[in-house]
């Protein structure tokens, strides 16, 4: 089993950062994909970043638009979300994600273990 708790969120103006961190325990995948996904009241679970286990490769949802960086610290069994020029439509609840295996995928199916969520709120 695989835990994952994330920290980082907060309320923030338009146009601020945030970063968010998502530190996993047990039997931690250093070695698999990781993701964040967010989910605005009444909206689907949305992709907003993926990064394989090795760091190199990372996806991103269309809507980041080079406004956000995913980073992972294997040493510390960590994965970054760092949001800058946030928008109000940026607010939703921000869950991380592992996998068993594989690399990073968009896909919110893919993944197997789920962080409880820490809420991010843009005020305009």
């Amino acid at each position: 089993q695989v835990q994952l708790v994330e920290s980082g969120g907060g309320l923030v103006q338009a146009g601020g950062s945030l970063r968010l961190s998502c530190t996993a325990s047990g039997r931690t995948p250093s070695s698999s994909g990781m993701g964040w996904f967010r989910q605005a009241p009444g909206k689907e679970r949305e992709f907003v970043a993926s990064i394989s286990g090795s760091g190199y490769i990372t996806y991103y949802g269309d809507f980041v638009k080079g406004r956000f960086t995913v980073s992972r610290d294997n040493a510390k069994n960590t994965v970054f979300l760092q949001m800058n020029s946030l928008q109000p439509e940026d607010t939703a609840v921000y869950y991380c994600a592992a996998r068993s295996y594989g690399g990073a995928s968009t896909n919110v199916n893919m993944y197997d273990y789920w962080g409880q969520g820490t809420q991010v709120t843009v005020s305009s």
